[in-house]
This record gives C-alpha cells, structure tokens and sequence, in this order.
C-alpha cells in the first residue's frame, strides 16, 4: 500500500491511488474477497479521518475494487472478436457489431446515434442515449454525465462500411416510397425511420450468436473487448476512459485496472535510457560528496 501512497498525507489521498493499488493486489494474485476485505477497512478508517475533519473526503467512496469479467462483461479475444464479425457478415447485427467492437459505444448510445452525428470523414459524436420504460416507452435522452458525450475518432474500415450501411438504408427507404431519410434518421432504425426497441434488440441479438455457433457472446461484451485491446495496445488509461465516456479515469481503473500490466517494467526501462549508459560509461563509479 505503501507504495502506491508514498509519503503523502491523507489530504493527498486520490480514488486513483487505492484503484491502483487494488488492481495491483488483483494482479498479484490476491482473491477478489480479500481485496474487497482491505477495501472495506480503508473505506471505515478513511470515514473515520473524514468524521475528525483530517480529510475533506472520503477516496474510497469513489474506488472500487476491480472485478473480474462476469459472464456478461465477457472480453472476447481479437480472434474470437473477427470471427464474431465473419459470421456476422451479411446479417442485420453486423453493423452494430462492428461499431461496438471499433469504438467501445454502449447500446442505448449506438441505438440513439443519427446521421447527423456522424462525420463520414472518420469521428462520431455521442450526444444523446436511449432509454425505453414502461411509463414513456422509448425515448432519447442526453448521456448520464458531461463525459459521456463526446467525440470518437473512427477506424477507416468503419468509416467504410458506414457509408455502405447508410446506402442500403437509403435504397430500402425508397423501395418503400419513403424517400431520402432525413439527417436526424437513426443510423439503426426501424423500417420506416424510427428509434429500435432495446429489448427487441437484445432478443434478436441473441437469437443470431446462437444462430451463427456463438452463443452467449452478449452485445455489452463488444465494449469490453474494446477497451481490453486497447489497454493490450498500450493506450493511456485517460484516452480509453475518454474513448468509453466514462465519468472519470478512476472507474476505467476500477473496471480494466486488472489488465494493464508492465507499467513497472517501462518505467525501469525510461530511468535506465536516462541514466544507465552514463553510468556504464562511469565504470559504475561511486562519489561522496
């Protein structure tokens, strides 16, 4: 624990310092009981600094201790990743698929997103959300926080195959005398323009994994293995949370933190390309002064 606080006082104490220590303990090994155990005592002692006015707030309040993939956070690897999307190929949820895989959106997002947010010159803007109850039916909404909207840069393949989506929309709209669908039409709609059903969606997306011998790849595991091929390629944990809209690196931490490893390694490696060849070239001398 040390190691992750140093010498700082408690008023120093950051949410990102516990996550990375959690995440730390998780990748050594430690049982995800015990480390929720450690959480649980620093959260009590840390309320209790707060109660007695040593501390304005309470870090782990916001830190959690990483969790590790549940059966509907899957992370699919790259190559499980591509085949998904060659059996895909050629089926309504393509598309979605691939989208989700490429920028790491959330459903309700992907459902909400228009034309109009959609630079085909290679970036998205996530302005608004999904969300379907029982009371209102489906309706958009504006994200959760600030983070969640935002702005993300697109592969060129995607870029390709959204073009390609947005002509089969427009010739399906005019062989049914609709015409030309306006900006603000859903990139996933229904046949006459409208905004998708969740619950429809996450039905017929399982019915077409099971179809195609993937059964129970769930659409929110696409997010997931965004993210992990991300932090594998080495991108900050700033740009992924920013990628995945979250409200704050320290969530990314508590959610991926488990995954990231080297950071250690890499920083041995910068402190030896500043200072190692000297002191090779010193004979590894020793001075007192």
């Amino acid at each position: 624990m040390r190691r992750h606080l140093g010498d700082r006082s408690l008023q120093k104490l950051q949410p990102a310092n516990l996550a990375a220590l959690y995440a730390e303990l998780f990748r050594g090994g430690l049982a995800s009981p015990t480390i929720k155990l450690i959480h649980r005592v620093l959260h009590r002692a840390l309320g209790q600094a707060k109660v007695w006015g040593v501390i304005r707030d309470n870090p782990a309040e916001l830190a959690k201790p990483p969790r590790e993939p549940d059966r509907e956070t899957e992370m699919l690897q790259p190559d499980r990743a591509a085949e998904l999307l060659e059996r895909l190929r050629g089926r309504p949820f393509y598309m979605l698929a691939s989208l989700a895989l490429a920028t790491g959106m959330r459903r309700n997002e992907m459902l909400a997103l228009r034309w109009q947010d959609i630079d085909l010159d290679g970036r998205l803007t996530v302005e608004q959300a999904l969300e379907q109850t029982a009371a209102h039916g489906i309706r958009v909404k504006a994200p959760k926080t600030r983070h969640g909207r935002r702005t993300i840069s697109l592969p060129v393949h995607i870029v390709t195959e959204l073009r390609q989506h947005w002509r089969e929309q427009q010739e399906l709209r005019l062989a049914m005398g609709l015409g030309k669908a306006p900006d603000d039409t859903p990139v996933f709609a229904t046949p006459d323009g409208g905004y998708m059903n969740q619950g429809t969606v996450t039905r017929q997306w399982t019915e077409q994994v099971a179809a195609i011998g993937m059964p129970g790849v769930k659409l929110h595991s696409l997010r997931h293995t965004h993210a992990s091929m991300l932090i594998a390629g080495g991108v900050d944990v700033l740009t992924v949370s920013r990628r995945l809209g979250h409200a704050s690196p320290t969530i990314t931490l508590n959610v991926y933190g488990h995954l990231i490893h080297g950071g250690d390694d890499r920083g041995a490696q910068i402190v030896a390309a500043a200072f190692g060849s000297k002191m090779v070239a010193d004979g590894g001398k020793r001075t007192n002064n």
